[in-house]
C-alpha cells in the first residue's frame, strides 16, 4: 500500500515528487525543528507512518541521498537546508513472508498439526541475514493454511545448525492449545549430544541456571544472577549414554525452552558440546556444527488428547562421529 502525501516540502516534511520512479521516492528540506538530529531519527520524525528499522534497512541498501551523496550513516547529523531523497524501496524483511517451494521432511501430518524433521542448516524464521530460504516459507510454501496463522503455526524454535523434531500448528486452535502446552512443560522434547568430557555412562546430572544474554558479548547467551542481570530460569536434565574417555554421548530433557539452552548449560558445567565454537566446544570427528539432535518429541494431541510421541533417527555426521570415537547409539 502506497503512503499517503504529507505536506508541501516547506514544513520539512515530505511529499512524493511528480516523477515517480519503480519505487515511490519521497524528498524534504530539513527544517529547522530537526536540525542537528541523527539522520535515522529525522527520517523517522518526517516519515512517522514507518518504522526506524524499516528506514535503517533503506539506508543500508543505498535507498537514501543526502544532498546527492549516498552511502549517507545513519549517525550523520543533518542541518537546515539539507536535501534528502529517499526510495521507498521494499526491503528484504518486508518480503519475508513469502511462500517458497521446499522439500521439508514431514514425519507426521493431520488437520491439526504436523510434525517436521528439520535438517541441519535450515532457519526456522526469517531475521537479519535469513530473509528467505526459511522453515517459515517452506511452510508457507506448502499450505495456503499456514498464511492465517502467526509465524505459519510455527510454536518453538531449533537452532540453524540444531537438526531433529518440531512440532508446527495448522489451527488457530492447536496453536493455542500448543503455545499453552509448551508453556506449561507439557510438551517431552529430548536431545541427543555429543559433549567433550568424560562422563560415567549412566551418570545423571540436574542443571538448574538461569539463561539471559551475555552481558560481555550480545552474540551470545550465558548463565545469569538474576539479581544482576535479566533473564530466566530453565532446567535441563542430562544422562551420560556413552563415553569414549574424551568425549560423551549425552541424551538431554528440556523442561523450559530458553534460546540456546543446552549449549549454554552444558558450557557452564565445563561439558561444552562438539564442535560449537560459539560457546568453546572445539571441533572434532567431522562435525561442522553444534552436535545436538533433537530426536524425541512427545505431545498430547491438541484437539483428540491421545499421547503422541515420534523419534528422529540420529543424522549422519553425528553418526559418523560416534563411529569416530568407538562408541554406539542404540535408538530402542
Amino acid at each position: 500500500m502506497k503512503p499517503a502525501a504529507l505536506p508541501a516540502e516547506d514544513s520539512g516534511e515530505f511529499q512524493p515528487l511528480e516523477d515517480q520512479a519503480e519505487w515511490e521516492q519521497r524528498r524534504a528540506t530539513v527544517s529547522a525543528e530537526v536540525h542537528g538530529w541523527r539522520l535515522d531519527k529525522a527520517l523517522a520524525h518526517l516519515v512517522p507512518e514507518f518504522s526506524r528499522s524499516y528506514l535503517q534497512q533503506l539506508l543500508e541498501q543505498g535507498a537514501i541521498t543526502l544532498n546527492g551523496a549516498l552511502n549517507v550513516k545513519a549517525a550523520h547529523k543533518v542541518g537546515i537546508g539539507d536535501v534528502l531523497l529517499v526510495q521507498m524501496r521494499p526491503t528484504e524483511q518486508s518480503q519475508a513472508f513469502r511462500p517458497e517451494t521446499m522439500a521439508l521432511d514431514i514425519v507426521y501430518e493431520d488437520a491439526h498439526i504436523l510434525v517436521v524433521n528439520k535438517p541441519v542448516g535450515l532457519v526456522v524464521h526469517p531475521a537479519a541475514g535469513h530473509w528467505s530460504g526459511t522453515l517459515l516459507n517452506g511452510l508457507l510454501g506448502r499450505d495456503a493454511v499456514a498464511a492465517q496463522l502467526p509465524r505459519a503455526g510455527i510454536v518453538h524454535r531449533l537452532d540453524k545448525n540444531t537438526s531433529g523434531l518440531m512440532v508446527v500448528a495448522r489451527t488457530r486452535m492447536a496453536m493455542d492449545a500448543l503455545t499453552r502446552a509448551i508453556a506449561a512443560r507439557e510438551v517431552g522434547r529430548k536431545y541427543l549430544a555429543l559433549a567433550w568430557g568424560r562422563w560415567e555412562p549412566g551418570a545423571t546430572r540436574c542443571i538448574e541456571a538461569a539463561i539471559g544474554r551475555d552481558p560481555r558479548n550480545r552474540l551470545r547467551m550465558a548463565v545469569v544472577d538474576l539479581a544482576l542481570h535479566a533473564g530466566k530460569s530453565a532446567r535441563t536434565d542430562v544422562q551420560a549414554l556413552a563415553s569414549d574417555g574424551r568425549t560423551t554421548l549425552l541424551r538431554c530433557t528440556l523442561h523450559t525452552g530458553r534460546t540456546h539452552q543446552i549449549r549454554v548449560h552444558l558450557a557452564f558445567i565445563g561439558h561444552p558440546l562438539v564442535s560449537d565454537g560459539l560457546y568453546g566446544g572445539a571441533s572434532a570427528g567431522g562435525l561442522e556444527r553444534q552436535a545436538l539432535h533433537a530426536y524425541s518429541l512427545a505431545l498430547v494431541h491438541p484437539a483428540t488428547g491421545e499421547g503422541m510421541a515420534w523419534q528422529s533417527p540420529l543424522p549422519q555426521d553425528m553418526s559418523d562421529a560416534l563411529d569416530h570415537w568407538g562408541m554406539h547409539y542404540n535408538e530402542a
